[in-house]
């Protein structure tokens, strides 16, 4: 079942337009780095990323549906989504953990997140609101470490097509009238 969600992931992930890169790889960790310009205000775009619901993508959840997610931008704040359940007993997931918020500019989380978190990998993604022409530049950096199965170097490109998906997301809904 986990291989055939990782490769679920990665076929939704390569439809993702590309507009970031894999900044580094190694057999132990990757990162990469996307940014978009965002025609909207620094405090909107920070008060949006509290909203998941709004801009993250149904397919990369664990319920199918973004609105299930939550996201407290405070350190200690849980990225976290219900999983309700027909019988009445619903679950969760956290997909990550702020340890550094600083309203209307950066949030930073810690987090493996998708198939990385049954990985033994610890993960930070930091996001970035700078003002830029008339609105902002967001950039989101995702640092990945640890042991992955699959190879860390192999994941790299399919990670950062899923997480540029979702900064494309945030840019949709802030840009929305």
């Amino acid at each position: 079942m986990r291989i055939i969600g990782l490769l679920l992931w990665a076929g939704a992930a390569m439809a993702a337009p590309a507009h970031s890169a894999v900044t580094a790889t190694s057999d132990i960790g990757f990162a990469t780095q996307s940014s978009v310009e965002i025609a909207a205000e620094p405090d909107a775009v920070y008060a949006l990323l509290a909203m998941p619901g709004r801009w993250w993508s149904d397919s990369h959840t664990y319920s199918g549906d973004s609105a299930n997610m939550v996201l407290d931008p405070r350190a200690g704040g849980c990225f976290c989504e219900a999983l309700p359940n027909r019988s009445g007993k619903p679950g969760s997931v956290e997909h990550g953990r702020v340890i550094y918020a600083v309203p209307d500019k950066q949030l930073r989380l810690s987090a493996a997140l998708g198939p990385l978190q049954s990985e033994g990998v610890a993960g930070t993604l930091d996001v970035t609101i700078k003002p830029s022409g008339k609105g902002v530049r967001v950039t989101m950096t995702y640092v990945v470490g640890g042991y992955v199965r699959a190879g860390a170097a192999a994941l790299a490109p399919l990670v950062d097509q899923v997480l540029n998906e979702q900064l494309q997301g945030l840019k949709r809904a802030a840009e929305a009238h």
